[in-house]
Parts: C-alpha cells; structure tokens; sequence
C-alpha cells in the first residue's frame, strides 16, 4: 500500500472514532411533580336554630283560672294543666280554684292568670263594658280568645199543661228568669226582646235561682224557667220525675237574629230523652264556654298551647264527658272577642275558619 493511501484510511478511521465518542443528547428534563393538593376546606357548622315557636318565651309559668272544684271547669284545667307540662317546652302549668267567668275576667285582665275559663257572654259584656260591667271605669280589653270549648245550653222549660209551646207563648205567664245579675238573667232578657217581648209582656218575672225554680214549677207557682246549663241539668231532671214538662223549642231565624247582635249566641239540639217525657229532639240556642289569655301572652306560647290542647284531646276526654265537645270544628263558633295571634296562627294553619 502506497503511503498516501496508508495515511488516507487512518484519517478515516480517526473520524469515525470521533463520531462514535460525541457526547449523548441530553436527557428531557424529568416532569416535576404536581404540587398535592390541598384538602377543601370543610364549611364551617351553622349553629342549630332556636324553634321560632319558642324563642319568645322561657320558663313561663302559666296558672290556669277555672271555677269551684265541684264545677266543670277545674278538672278541665286540670287535665289542660297536664298537657302543657308534658309538651310545651319551659312549661309549668297549674290549675286554680276560682269563682268563675265574671272573677276570672278580672284575673286574666290584672295579669294574675295566664288563662282561663269563661262563659262566651260573659266575656262579651267586659269587652263591651256592658251588663254586670256597665258600672266598670273602662271596658276590659286587655283580653284575647284562644277557643271556644262546648255549649252551655239555654233551656226554656214549662209546665206541660200550661199552654206554653213557643217563646212567644210565655206573655202573660209567670216565668222565673235567672237570679238578678246573673248571667241567665241576661240571657232571658236579650231572648224575649228577640221575640218581642219584655219584663212587662210577663205575668210575673221571678228572679230565682235553678233550684229555686225548680221548687216553684213542682209546686205550679210559675209556668216556666230560664236555666242555662249543660244537659242533662239536675235541676230539670228532678222536676220532671214528678211532674209533666216541655222544653220550649226556637226558631232558627230568631237565633240568627239574636246572635247578629250578640256574637256568642249559637244554635244546638237538645237530644229527644235528655229528660223523662221529653221524646223528640229540641233546637234552642246556647252560650259557649271559652278559654280567654292575655293580650300580652307570647304569640310562639300560645301557639304550642292551643296545638298542644287539640292534639291530646284524648285526655281531655279521659278526665270529663265535656271533653267530647271540644273539637277544632267548634273552636271559633261563638267566639265574641278578638282572637289571640297565637291561636289564629294555630287555626290559620289547620284550615279552621
């Protein structure tokens, strides 16, 4: 081999050599990794909400004004006392021997009841300033109603044999109207000025008492008695187990027209054989009993008292007959006075109007 040819190949092989030991490419930079993320934040609890119905009252004490312990009204309150202890939250309820509507109008009225008792008529004449309360500085209107309960029914009674078979018959008869100042002298009044009629139509208007009455009609020296109770009334029930009665019935237009102008008069039925002798079925009217709060008592209280009521209703049954007239139907039927926010919150929502 020539020189020159010896030197050319050596030349290639160097360059071949050099190409084989070039540096490697640089390596892709490695992929950093994503930063962790951080945990979302869990939002924050809200504090439970106060139950509206609650938040305006606490710890309240509520006294419950009813009547004499041997009348209706105390084991009604009782058993009403019970229910608000056992479900109206921050509740101590308890029921107080009282003398009745008229003392329990002042009761409720001077803030030393939180409820009670009271006869819808009698309710309506301190709201009006009128009848027992007419001599009154001012009319009572401090007082709101929650619920009307059960009737206190109006009951004309007469001889059998003394001709008498409708109000208008009682002209020119001796009548006993109620004792003065009481309530059923109130109702005879209003009812014979419906009818027409006046103290002065009446051959005598006696001012007795049930029993006194009752003694009289045994003994024929009045034709006739006005006696609002419940039925059967004790003081019916002895007179006609000796002598011949009728309960004298109304016309339905007329309690239309008497309750027009006095709110708290309702129609009822006196069932056939409430008293001996007495077959059929009898329409009159009749007051109601009610249950009357202050107008300053808490919308939320209120509320859970009038639900707490109609919803153990039983119990109220258990503790007394009466119970069975107090019915969500009949809760605003004779109601004479403005109701309490609570109770029409209460029926607003059960549909009751």
């Amino acid at each position: 081999m020539n020189k020159k040819l010896a030197l050319f190949l050596a030349g290639m092989m160097m360059l071949a050599l050099l190409a084989g030991c070039g540096s490697p490419a640089p390596e892709e930079p490695a992929e950093e990794p994503a930063p962790a993320e951080e945990p979302a934040e869990e939002p924050a609890e809200e504090p439970a909400e106060t139950d509206e119905l609650t938040q305006d009252y606490e710890d309240q004490f509520l006294s419950v004004a009813t009547g004499g312990t041997g009348g209706t009204y105390f084991p009604l309150g009782g058993a009403l006392a019970s229910i608000f202890n056992s479900n109206v939250p921050g509740v101590t309820a308890n029921a107080e021997s009282t003398g009745a509507s008229v003392a329990n109008i002042d009761l409720v009225s001077q803030g030393e009841s939180e409820m009670a008792f009271i006869q819808n008529d009698v309710t309506f004449y301190a709201y009006t300033g009128t009848e027992m309360f007419a001599d009154r500085p001012a009319a009572i209107e401090n007082i709101r109603g929650m619920a009307v309960l059960y009737p206190e029914i109006i009951q004309i009674v007469a001889a059998a044999d003394s001709g008498i078979t409708t109000v208008e018959d009682l002209a020119g008869k001796n009548v006993a109207i109620g004792a003065p100042g009481s309530g059923t002298e109130a109702n005879a009044r209003q009812i014979l000025a419906a009818h027409g009629l006046s103290y002065d139509d009446l051959g005598k208007a006696d001012f007795l008492s049930f029993s006194e009455a009752a003694d009289q009609l045994k003994n024929k020296q009045i034709d006739a008695a006005f006696v609002t109770a419940g039925i059967p009334t004790a003081a019916i029930s002895e007179v006609a187990t000796t002598s011949d009665i009728v309960i004298v019935p109304f016309d339905s237009a007329k309690i239309e027209e008497l309750a027009s102008e006095y709110p708290f008069y309702v129609e009822v039925t006196i069932p056939g054989g409430t008293y001996p002798g007495t077959d059929s079925d009898t329409v009159t009217t009749a007051v109601q009993a009610m249950l009357v709060v202050p107008e300053d008592l808490p919308e939320g209280l209120v509320y859970n008292m009038t639900r707490a009521m109609f919803e153990n209703r039983q119990a109220i049954i258990d503790t007394h007959d009466r119970g069975n007239d107090i019915t969500l139907d009949t809760a605003l039927k004779g109601m004479p006075i403005e109701l309490h926010p609570g109770a029409a919150r209460y029926y607003e929502e059960m549909g009751v109007n």
